[in-house]
């Protein structure tokens, strides 16, 4: 009687009756199944997932492949665009493990480069055979680099190359030899040579990029005999910033640069243009000029006499055209000329002249090459290209574009605009870009209306073999001999990878310009 006493007293005390604990335990089981239900529900959702982001990523590779594969392709065929089929794409390829065995595909969307740029869009969508759904796109824009990748790029010796102090320079500069720049330059100025003496002046050992605005330069410490060493250290003594003048800072040595491919594609060009393009043979008077339309068409003259300066008025190199020809001692101005007629742009671009070229116009999202040149190649016939008047662009966005390739020289002729605009890369192959020094006060004389201009500006690319310039005799930046005494130079960003028609590229394969995933 009392144990059943103290069972009853126990259940009381201890806040239960019989049928209380099943409850509870039935209570906690169904929230430990709903946790587990949830745990089980949300390991196999991340799983799911984990499986899903696995096929994505083999989705990402797999489209990156397709990239690869087609820069692959252009390596071994460089103008095909159609992946080996000649039928417009998309052209679609199995990707196996490496075992072998099918796991997915990649599809290929190739946009081919528009006329005379080396810019290839490639998109590659890539899909896993286990996950259908899921794929991952890639967009890369595949390129060549031109030479046309610096405002001035010259293989000059002797003489280097010489910025006055009125010259302004937006772009990259480079010499194989040595500079003296007392302009303004925007971005970096570069040498092939660590030091180098500078006949212009007859001073002793320069930096390979000096100056003498402002201070006098500091002498480096190495011998004159070792002034054009290219592969010369840097000058042991402190290079000084000048950063009133080297916006972006200089270098020197740098590595240098080939010329070859500047100088070897004139004979292709010719044989290019009588292919496909315009060809005219020599004139037999004084050379072709050419004035281009906005309507991608140019009107050609013949170049039948150019003035003969009087009174002993001649440049100073007294270069001029051949001896069996009228055109006086290099004034390099048109007399009279004859209409030939109004031609379209070539299939191709390429416009060849074997003769003189005068050059003009402007273009409304045109793009031509327009070259110069003799065959046989001698250098006692090499021709030039001569700019007198404005040569435009439209627009400046890449659109247009205009190369001048000449044999030896681009010419400003005497009889040039006052305020000159040249919108071209330009390439002297055997030459440079310059107006020639006219320094007899003879030439001040109708129609040349004198030795002096106020301003030119270009806006592209220059290549030449030997420096040149537009400015002589610059005292205080006033030009004493002849020239434009302003000069400003920019660089057309453009040109590097979408270049005027059949212009020299620096290398044969692709390479990567941009890369993105896409939608």
């Amino acid at each position: 009687m009392s144990r059943f006493f103290q069972k009853i007293n126990t259940k009381k005390i201890l806040g239960y009756s019989e049928g209380a604990l099943l409850i509870q335990v039935l209570v906690f089981a169904g929230i430990s199944v709903v946790l587990l239900s949830g745990l089980v529900g949300w390991s196999g959702a991340n799983i799911k997932a984990s499986r899903q982001s696995l096929y994505r990523e083999q989705a990402f590779q797999i489209a990156e492949a397709g990239i690869d594969y087609y820069r692959w392709h252009l390596a071994h065929a460089p103008a095909d665009f159609q992946d080996g089929t000649g039928v417009a794409g998309p052209y679609i390829h199995a990707f196996n493990d490496k075992d072998g065995t099918r796991i997915g595909q990649f599809e290929l969307e190739i946009i081919p480069p528009p006329t005379g740029s080396t810019l290839v869009t490639v998109r590659s969508k890539g899909k896993v055979d286990a996950l259908p759904g899921v794929y991952r796109r890639i967009e890369a824009i595949l390129a060549k680099e031109s030479f046309a990748k610096y405002a001035w790029l010259l293989n000059a010796a002797n003489p280097p190359m010489y910025f006055g102090p009125t010259s302004e320079v937006f772009g990259p500069i480079h010499s194989n030899f040595g500079i003296r720049f007392d302009g303004t330059a925007h971005q970096i100025v570069t040498s092939g040579v660590g030091s180098y003496t500078d006949p212009e002046h007859g001073g002793g050992v320069e930096f390979g990029v000096h100056t003498h605005r402002n201070t006098p330069p500091p002498t480096p410490n190495l011998s004159v005999a070792d002034a054009f060493r290219p592969d010369e250290a840097p000058p042991t003594n402190p290079v000084p910033s000048q950063s009133e003048v080297f916006l972006a800072g200089r270098n020197f040595p740098a590595p240098p640069v080939d010329f070859t491919g500047l100088t070897q594609n004139l004979q292709q060009l010719k044989t290019d243009a009588i292919a496909n393009g315009f060809y005219r043979a020599g004139s037999g008077t004084g050379g072709y000029h050419v004035v281009l339309k906005t309507n991608d068409t140019f009107d050609l003259y013949r170049v039948d006499t150019t003035y003969v300066a009087a009174n002993g008025c001649i440049n100073s190199a007294k270069i001029g055209s051949p001896p069996e020809l009228p055109l006086g001692w290099g004034t390099w101005s048109i007399q009279t000329e004859t209409l030939l007629g109004n031609f379209a742009f070539p299939t191709n671009g390429i416009a060849f002249f074997e003769d003189y070229v005068w050059v003009n116009g402007q273009v409304s999202s045109g793009r031509i090459t327009i070259t110069s040149g003799k065959f046989p190649a001698d250098p006692d016939t090499y021709t030039n290209i001569i700019v007198n008047n404005d040569l435009l662009y439209t627009t400046t966005d890449g659109q247009d574009a205009i190369a001048l390739i000449a044999q030896r020289n681009v010419i400003v002729g005497l009889n040039s605009e006052d305020d000159l605009r040249i919108d071209a890369a330009v390439v002297a192959q055997n030459g440079f870009f310059a107006r020639f020094d006219y320094p007899n006060n003879s030439c001040n004389i109708n129609p040349f209306d004198g030795r002096f201009r106020a301003e030119i500006t270009t806006y592209g690319a220059v290549a030449a073999s030997q420096s040149g310039e537009f400015c002589h005799d610059s005292i205080g930046g006033i030009c004493e001999g002849s020239g434009y005494s302003n000069r400003t130079y920019i660089y057309d960003s453009n040109l590097l990878y979408s270049p005027p028609p059949s212009f020299p590229l620096t290398a044969d394969q692709y390479e990567t310009i941009s890369w993105k995933e896409i939608r």
